[in-house]
């Protein structure tokens, strides 16, 4: 297919601006760290020193310690955005394309955040809204099998599944929560006195931390209707994903590459079409550290 710029990377300050903006539009980028991930993956390792350490007397002898060591490969899979444009993009001034690839970078960030959430948290291709066979089981619903079955007292059902995570003595870095339980918790009142219990929620105030716990919401984590209300657990510890190195992009401006039946032939219809691709990846290193609250 003929195309007017072959796989040419995306300017310096462009993708370093989709990275930035991704930050703000996801919840695992908002409460774990990222790691570049190379192309042909990278090993994840995991030490459990399941003994306590040992004091020693003057000749005493050692007794056996014990570690369990546990690795995750992390590969990253291909995502891609496709969007069409007026072809006077291919006649206009540098400045008015530059200008149309910050905005198309911009769309292109938003939906690289949420491919991952959704990735990442579901097994779901975004766009189909049906589980994907490239990422198959590395998902939270498929490892995580700690979960708390919902009750009227969502703040009750968060102290449960901290619970379960703190029982395996893990420690809870945060929680990413629906758009519904964090409408649930808003409504939540002191029984003495009619008050919020956390008013800081009040009128779709989304804070970054509540009681101390850091926390995101986000539409993604109930997305497609999933049976997902939150997930909770060591985001920081047990949970990596990041870019490989490079974003791609691709000028066509002739054919039909988003084989869209409806709108045809680029050239027939004056228009240009800018296609993005990144890769991405990640793991969930310790499933035992999350614990899902489930409706």
């Amino acid at each position: 297919m003929p195309v007017t710029s072959k796989g040419t990377l995306f300017p310096a300050e462009i993708s370093n601006e989709v990275i930035d903006k991704i930050k703000g539009k996801s919840s695992l980028a908002k409460l774990s760290n990222s790691t570049p991930i190379p192309f042909n993956g990278i090993d994840f390792f995991t030490f459990d020193f399941e003994n306590e350490a040992s004091f020693v007397g003057e000749n005493e002898a050692k007794v056996p310690g014990g570690t369990i060591i546990g690795s995750k490969r992390v590969r990253p899979y291909k995502v891609e955005y496709s969007a069409r444009y007026s072809d006077e993009f291919m006649f206009a001034s540098g400045e008015y394309r530059l200008d149309v690839l910050h905005r198309h970078s911009e769309g292109f960030s938003k939906k690289l955040a949420r491919a991952l959430d959704i990735g990442a948290f579901h097994g779901v291709n975004p766009r189909s809204r049906t589980a994907s066979t490239v990422i198959g089981d590395n998902n939270f619903v498929h490892d995580v099998s700690q979960t708390v079955t919902a009750t009227a007292d969502p703040s009750q059902d968060v102290e449960s599944a901290i619970a379960l995570v703190q029982a395996n003595e893990l420690d809870v870095t945060g929680m990413a929560m629906s758009p519904a339980f964090r409408t649930a918790l808003a409504q939540l009142q002191n029984p003495q006195t009619a008050e919020p219990r956390f008013p800081e929620l009040g009128w779709g105030a989304q804070p970054g931390s509540i009681k101390g716990l850091p926390v995101d919401t986000n539409s993604t984590v109930s997305f497609n209707n999933a049976a997902v209300k939150a997930i909770i657990g060591d985001f920081q510890s047990f949970f990596r994903w990041g870019f490989a190195k490079d974003m791609f992009m691709r000028i066509f401006d002739t054919g039909n590459p988003d084989n869209d039946a409806t709108a045809g032939d680029l050239a027939g219809h004056n228009q240009i079409l800018i296609r993005t691709e990144a890769y991405i990846g990640w793991g969930i290193l310790m499933p035992e550290a999350f614990a899902i609250i489930v409706p």
